[in-house]
């Protein structure tokens, strides 16, 4: 993985972005463009993109030759990336790829006729109006979702076996987006049935982390659980970092927080999303039309622990979560 990730990061050092093809495959005129819509920094995401195009690679894409991968010229900005969009879309792009709750509406206001995968998208996708209903999409998205109902609620569930005596948990999220709000509430139904508090830490940039972590611990939180934002998981070793400075155990969304030192996670594979949405993208190119391809929700979540970082803030493990783990860091 290491390997094939440093190549990556050559390609991106070398600009290799909104780049034309080959002259003789433009002439042939046969060769996809896959547009490329991410939320946020491809430097924090390179290990996703690589499964996505390892996917290809096992489909039997080559690219340069019968497929060419259009990313970003520069590091995204949620801001920008209407305009993102629009200059996919001024390119003729086959499919646009289409990451998270922002990319994917980004890429639906740009156009309603280029097909668009999204992937990662941690919001109910009828719900926020992106598709009329998970079996028949409409229009021309599909892909692939990472809400659950109970997602939320096992989290916290998890997070008050390993630290039973908590009574105060902070909520680190963003507001400015849609699905953070509908995360927010259902972690709110859970906490009351567990009969914690919890307090609200809002970060809308960068330079809101430390701030948010110094309320906390001025409220007295006992831990941390985390809603699934691409803030937040571009700026996840920042939020780990801070987390153990703290002093607060925490759940995070994705195993790359507790890659990162994080204590425990609790979400579906991102890896696997972004090799599954490879898999879109292939039907797709062979004709199928969105409409008839479902929205697919995760099935599977993995539970990932941190023995190491538990050690450092003093806890011990149950062993009824140990065995529910998928993976155990020590």
């Amino acid at each position: 993985m290491k390997s094939r990730i440093a190549g990556l990061v050559v390609a991106l050092a070398l600009g290799i972005f909104w780049s034309p093809l080959p002259a003789d495959a433009q002439q042939a005129g046969k060769v996809p463009r896959i547009g490329i819509l991410p939320p946020g920094p491809i430097s924090e995401r390179l290990h996703l993109w690589e499964g996505f195009r390892q996917r290809l690679r096992e489909l039997g894409y080559v690219e340069g030759q019968n497929i060419a991968l259009i990313f970003p010229s520069a590091e995204v900005r949620r801001e920008r990336l209407p305009h993102l969009a629009a200059e996919l879309v001024s390119l003729k792009v086959d499919v646009i790829v289409a990451v998270g709750l922002i990319g994917a509406q980004a890429a639906t206001e740009a156009t309603k006729t280029i097909p668009i995968v999204m992937v990662g998208v941690a919001a109910d996708p009828v719900g926020t109006g992106l598709v009329a209903s998970l079996a028949r999409p409409g229009g021309n998205i599909t892909g692939l979702t990472l809400i659950s109902s109970e997602l939320g609620g096992k989290r916290l569930e998890l997070l008050k076996t390993v630290v039973p005596r908590v009574s105060r948990i902070a909520v680190l999220s963003n507001p400015t987006v849609q699905a953070s709000a509908l995360q927010m509430r259902e972690t709110e139904v859970a906490a009351r049935v567990l009969g914690v508090q919890l307090q609200s830490l809002e970060v809308r940039g960068p330079e809101d982390f430390e701030t948010a972590f110094q309320a906390a611990t001025r409220a007295g939180a006992g831990a941390l659980i985390t809603v699934d934002d691409a803030l937040i998981f571009t700026h996840r070793a920042r939020t780990v970092e801070l987390a153990a400075k703290s002093r607060l155990p925490a759940i995070y969304g994705y195993w790359e927080f507790v890659d990162a030192g994080g204590l425990m996670s609790y979400a579906a594979n991102l890896v696997d999303q972004y090799r599954h949405a490879a898999t879109y993208v292939d039907k797709i190119l062979k004709g199928a039309k969105p409409v008839d391809l479902p929205v697919e929700q995760p099935t599977k979540f993995e539970l990932v622990i941190n023995l190491k970082t538990a050690k450092a803030l003093g806890l011990t493990i149950p062993q009824s979560v140990l065995l529910r783990a998928d993976q155990v860091i020590e």
